[in-house]
């Protein structure tokens, strides 16, 4: 699996001018699911997004996490971080999961986060989103649990 993680002030998803997920400070997880992700990449992400220490301190050193901050988190369905485009100039999206895979494991990261203790808004699978964000810092990580095994 893959997210990018950013640092927010505050973000929302609309769809044909509705929203349908805001958030106030905290995160924004855009969450792609590859062909071969199994539940031990799930609960990767779920555990490094929930702790992961890029919120300042007193001290103003990146050492908080959304977690112990009580902060929300904002997660939308993005299939095009797996477009590959070391070839040509056009995405080659073959690695992404299948939709029916990629929608359920969408699902369970969402449900892992809330299990957490986190407020969690979401995107919608499938749909043409707009999303907005007020990007705080800016901080962006990148993670991808495939990296480690």
């Amino acid at each position: 699996m893959r997210a990018v993680v950013q640092r927010v002030k505050c973000a929302k998803v609309t769809i044909r001018g509705e929203t349908v997920g805001k958030i106030g400070p905290g995160l924004v997880v855009f969450l792609g699911v590859g062909e071969n992700d199994t539940n031990d990449d799930l609960d990767y992400l779920v555990e490094k997004v929930a702790n992961l220490r890029i919120f300042e301190d007193k001290d103003g050193k990146m050492n908080l996490s959304v977690l112990q901050l009580g902060l929300e988190v904002l997660v939308v369905p993005q299939f095009t971080i797996w477009g590959d485009c070391r070839r040509g100039r056009r995405p080659d999206f073959s690695h992404a999961a299948l939709p029916k895979k990629a929608e359920e494991m969408y699902e369970e990261y969402i449900m892992g986060l809330r299990d957490t203790g986190l407020s969690v808004e979401t995107g919608r699978f499938r749909e043409t989103m707009i999303v907005s964000l007020e990007n705080d810092g800016p901080v962006t990580i990148l993670l991808d649990s495939d990296k480690l095994f």
